[in-house]
């Protein structure tokens, strides 16, 4: 094909070269893995192998249904034993596996979309019921497939780029896990899961790339910048050197920030800042040690449930991973967020149901009291690992004062549950609320009278107000931090949370944003949790500060009437481009 250039959305930086695979979860997890081609006629045989396996399971399907189902049901498993001997399917499968050098479970895959399409389009009400039949048979196919000498991305030997439509969060951590170094997707955006996931994994990812997966590569080296936000397939050799050494450069420079590990976040003149860290896996733990991080100021216990989907973590694993985050986050608070599960995947993974719009839907503390059987055992898990330490639980999309009175109620009936049972446990946490919606914002003031410390979250309070869909590349542009009105919930939420006495924290991408840093501090905020791995550049910026013109830089922003005037603002005043090395900050 040739050297071949995509532009699209950096959402997590870096710079990578590998493989490309491609990638389909439309029905199941389906890999595009290249075969040698003296392993062809094998891989052959493997698909011929798992065919009588799927046989097997069908007629055992059958025997079982006796009895059970009407006689006329019984035509469905005739049909789809058939359509396991026709030609037309497995014959289609292996020409295809010996044109393209592809895995069985691909083949299967692209020659099931192939004949689903033909059958749509066909008049003929019989051949057009036989899309469910073919639906069944392939997925019995791809499931036989899995137990006879399966492919695993280990086997390609060498770095992998995933090439997708979209992935979930399950399926990013999975992957992530497998070797793969970079992502390139037709869709997403920087603050969605799957992004936080790969900034987590320090995998590099670009995103709005429409059209990626119907190209036709096999085994096609490709480029992945997610500083640029651009692809690009058989890159030249000079291309290729230029991208690893960006990458050893990037991993100098981290290790540059993070001998900064010992020294304080203070300001030049004296202004303390507590820099946490956000978890969402648990080996970023390690990695928030060795930054100096001033205790874990998120954990989205969530990523507990994505790493199991679709289970859901049991009470007792809850248990070890809350005490092992407040151990190491000692001597400073844990501050763990119960589930905000919902919106869109999840939504339909953790309620079984399709909703018009899950983003605007059952999510956060909403999901909690609507669903306690589910919520029922992290509340039970959090008092147990309270006995260990300082706890503070944070409860997300909060937007009435009934419902944290509503999650007190539930907090009451687990400790109730629990001193029954004579298991060790505390009512001694932080109680918390999120604000992440208007209308909690515009309602911080009463809301901090009911709690004990508030957060801002960012990524979500950004979207909500400017109705900007985090994960939609068409509008990503108009997602801006900078936006004048942000900036005055900010401020309001600041003084509402000190006119209370109630500590006050910002998470999300705004707090690991350098330059958005001195706005930040001059409108009141003093804690930050961030991304480890931005921490060290972010106590830089801290400490090449000074905090007392601050204020009124603040104050100069909140006058504009957009984001560009306030960036205009900000550069004019110099504070975006503080040396981010400068003379040391005073000792805390």
């Amino acid at each position: 094909m040739g050297r071949r250039e995509l532009h699209g959305q950096g959402i997590s930086p870096g710079v990578s070269v590998g493989c490309a695979v491609f990638f389909d979860h439309a029905a199941d997890e389906i890999l595009r893995i290249p075969i040698p081609a003296d392993a062809v006629e094998a891989e052959i045989a493997r698909l011929r192998r798992a065919a009588e396996v799927a046989r097997s399971e069908l007629e055992t399907l059958r025997a079982d249904s006796r009895g059970h189902l009407p006689d006329e049901l019984h035509a469905i498993f005739d049909a789809q034993e058939l359509l396991l001997q026709d030609r037309a399917l497995l014959g289609r499968v292996e020409e295809r596996i010996r044109a393209r050098s592809i895995n069985a479970e691909w083949a299967v895959h692209r020659v099931e979309h192939d004949l689903r399409r033909q059958f749509e389009e066909l008049e003929v009400g019989h051949l057009r019921e036989r899309v469910d039949d073919l639906r069944d048979v392939a997925r019995l196919l791809r499931r036989a497939l899995g137990g006879v000498e399966a492919h695993d991305l280990s086997e390609l030997g060498r770095d992998v780029v995933l090439v997708a439509h979209d992935l979930t969060p399950s399926e990013a951590v999975r992957l992530g896990r497998k070797g793969v170094t970079a992502f390139a997707l037709e869709t997403g955006g920087p603050t969605s899961h799957t992004a936080i996931i790969a900034r987590s994994l320090h995998l590099p990812v670009v995103a709005g790339l429409t059209g990626v997966t119907g190209l036709s590569l096999t085994d096609t080296p490709v480029l992945v910048d997610g500083d640029r936000g651009v692809v690009v397939f058989e890159p030249t050799a000079e291309e290729a050197r230029d991208a690893l050494d960006r990458r050893l450069a990037g991993d100098l420079h981290v290790r540059e920030m993070a001998a900064t590990r010992t020294l304080p976040a203070v300001t030049r003149d004296g202004v303390a800042v507590h820099l946490m860290v956000n978890i969402d896996l648990l080996e970023e733990v390690e990695e928030a040690r060795e930054v100096g991080a001033a205790g874990i100021g998120l954990y989205r216990s969530e990523f507990l449930y994505i790493e199991k989907s679709p289970a859901l973590p049991t009470e007792d694993e809850q248990v070890e991973v809350y005490r092992m985050l407040i151990e190491a986050s000692a001597p400073y608070p844990a501050v763990i967020r119960t589930f905000d599960l919902g919106g869109r995947k999840l939504a339909r993974e953790v309620l079984d149901t399709q909703e018009e719009n899950p983003v605007l839907g059952l999510r956060g503390i909403r999901l909690t009291l609507a669903r306690p059987e589910i919520f029922r055992h992290q509340v039970r898990a959090l008092l147990r690992a309270a006995a260990t330490g300082e706890l503070w639980v944070m409860v997300p999309m909060v937007t009435a004062m009934e419902e944290l009175r509503a999650f007190r109620r539930v907090v009451d009936a687990a400790a109730a549950e629990l001193a029954a049972e004579g298991l060790e446990h505390s009512r001694d946490f932080a109680l918390g609320a999120m604000i992440e919606v208007p209308a909690a914002a515009l309602l911080a003031d009463r809301i901090a009278r009911e709690v004990d410390f508030l957060s801002i979250g960012s990524n979500d309070l950004i979207q909500y107000s400017l109705a900007v869909d985090r994960g939609n590349e068409h509008v990503a542009h108009l997602y801006q931090p900078f936006h004048p009105a942000i900036l005055r919930m900010v401020r309001f939420i600041a003084e509402s949370a000190a006119a209370a006495g109630v500590s006050l924290s910002l998470c999300g991408e705004m707090a690991g944003d350098p330059e958005i840093t001195p706005l930040l501090l001059g409108l009141g905020l003093r804690r930050l949790s961030v991304a480890p791995r931005i921490l060290p550049e972010i106590k830089a910026r801290v400490r090449a500060l000074e905090a007392a013109p601050l204020e009124s830089l603040a104050d100069e922003a909140l006058t504009a009437s957009s984001a560009e005037e306030v960036r205009e603002i900000l550069s004019r005043s110099g504070a975006a481009t503080t040396p981010l090395l400068t003379r040391p900050a005073p000792e805390a």
